[in-house]
């Protein structure tokens, strides 16, 4: 053992409480690892979702909900609004395109963890799968060319084309009509260009996806006619017992709270939203 005495013990022993010193002191300015991975507000309130990436299917041929923009990315009402919620909630979204009657499918087999493709909630679907509180009021309507003084409600379809999009509740609908022939399509835009082309007498579809196209002029020589059929909610769906859907929930209505929702409502429809029900009256 080599041994220090006098001047040089205690210039030894000033060294090394320095160094001690300067390792706390550094110790106390580091992040602390609770901090530092914190997100934006909301994020760590729920440890399911704070944090994750969000498989979320989506079907962008239903302007203005989902669509592909001209720079080719997903855009829509129904993509700002999950996009809003994960803001608030901290969860990262990633959109996964398919067409909209495999999506059930989808998340019955947990190969997505939601969807935002306008769904409607309804007991059938609220069998196999989740739905969170309703987001958005839809109802569906009857398209006709300009010229047609013939259908102007869902009686007088009986016997007439009808074309639908496969999968939704346009084509439930149809099905109530009496010897209807009745044509499905992967896409609403395809449903009434069947209707523009000559091909099927009229369509039956989301009112506010017709009006979008209306008012966009990518259909033209068509009309609606009659009362809006239906009164329908769309929700956001979850496999059953999602770990998700609360979170889903919580973050939708913070965005309704806090103005958000209101914003991007007005931004897609140029109107003020109605008043959502906690839950659908299905």
């Amino acid at each position: 053992m080599i041994r220090f005495t006098g001047i040089r013990w205690w210039r030894q022993f000033a060294l090394a409480l320095g160094c001690l010193m300067l390792v706390i002191a550094c110790n106390n300015t580091a992040p602390n690892s609770t901090d530092a991975g914190s997100s934006p507000s909301g994020a760590g309130s729920n440890p399911a979702a704070a944090g994750k990436t969000l498989k979320v299917a989506t079907d962008p041929t239903f302007a203005p909900f989902e669509f592909q923009g001209p720079d080719g990315q997903i855009q829509g009402f129904d993509i700002d609004i999950i996009n809003s919620i994960g803001k608030a909630e901290g969860f990262q979204v990633d959109l996964e395109s398919m067409r909209f009657d495999g999506m059930i499918g989808a998340l019955q087999a947990g190969s997505v963890d939601t969807a935002m493709a306008g769904v409607t909630i309804t007991p059938e679907r609220a069998k196999v799968i989740d739905f969170s509180k309703p987001y958005f009021k839809a109802g569906l309507a009857i398209a006709v060319p300009e010229k047609n003084t013939d259908i102007t409600d869902l009686d007088s379809l009986k016997n007439k084309k009808i074309a639908v999009q496969i999968g939704t509740t346009s084509a439930d609908e149809a099905k109530k009509v009496s010897g209807a022939k009745i044509s499905t399509f992967d896409s609403p835009d395809l449903v009434l260009q069947e209707v523009v082309n000559g091909n099927a007498d009229a369509a039956i579809n989301d009112k506010a996806v017709t009006l979008y196209a209306f008012k966009t002029g990518s259909l033209k020589g068509l009309k609606l006619v009659g009362e809006q059929l239906t009164a329908e909610y769309y929700g956001i769906p979850t496999p059953k017992g999602s770990e998700n859907l609360e979170s889903i929930n919580r973050g939708l209505d913070t965005i309704i709270k806090d103005g958000t929702y209101a914003q991007i409502y007005k931004k897609w429809f140029d109107e003020e939203p109605p008043k959502l029900p906690e839950t659908a009256p299905i």
